[in-house]
């Protein structure tokens, strides 16, 4: 879409993910929940973030694609205020408490709290360097807390790696723990290192047609 073909197939998988992950939550019917826990608001508190995560993923696409901070930079501040305060923040609070209180154990329970963590971490950074009009560093935030907020896609693609890997090799007793032990941290910190290879990277020198573009947000 305008010279970045990557835009549209990640709307699709954004949309999809959405459509399939989304409506469960909906109904208020707590045995529709992919994850059941015996405490008690943990359903509350998984409809919480399931419903402002999908906020945050669905407004984080748009962010990142030049052409549209080019051409609709009040669009752009807006969304960017949706992402931030009805998206990341509430789906971040309610993930530090669901990972606090996951069922998986101790290894699903130190990723998902530092990812939380580092979510609105990352994403309060972001906002702050754009209120200071530090927009170089704030790109360099917002791309990290996008690769989070969209890591939960690479999530579930680990998981389903792992019960293909792990099926007849571990304990059926141990297997949800170490599947979600895996999916949770490899879901999201092989993203983000790569996100950050990204950002760290020698850009490559660019035609003067190129440069053009660039100013005027193509």
């Amino acid at each position: 879409m305008v010279r970045k073909p990557w835009v549209g197939p990640l709307a699709f998988i954004v949309l999809a993910f959405v459509a399939f992950s989304l409506p469960p939550y909906l109904t208020g019917d707590r045995a529709a929940a992919r994850v059941q826990s015996d405490w008690g608001p943990h359903y509350p508190f998984l409809v919480v973030h399931v419903v402002f995560a999908s906020v945050a993923i669905l407004t984080c696409v748009p962010q990142i694609w030049p052409w549209f901070r080019g051409r609709f930079p009040v669009w752009h501040r807006r969304l960017g205020r949706v992402y931030v305060w009805g998206g990341v923040l509430p789906a971040g609070v309610s993930a530090f408490v669901l990972g606090v209180m996951t069922p998986f154990g101790p290894v699903a329970w130190s990723s998902n709290v530092l990812m939380a963590a580092l979510w609105l971490s990352f994403t309060w950074l972001g906002w702050r360097t754009a209120r200071r009009r530090e927009f170089r560093d704030h790109r360099k935030w917002m791309i990290r807390s996008f690769t989070l907020t969209v890591s939960i896609i690479s999530n579930r693609i680990w998981g389903v790696v792992a019960v293909l890997a792990l099926d007849g090799r571990v304990p059926e007793e141990h297997l949800p723990q170490t599947i979600a032990g895996i999916s949770t941290w490899v879901g999201w910190v092989v993203p983000l290192l790569i996100s950050q290879w990204w950002l760290e990277r020698k850009p490559r020198r660019r035609t003067a047609p190129e440069q053009h573009r660039d100013t005027i947000g193509v």
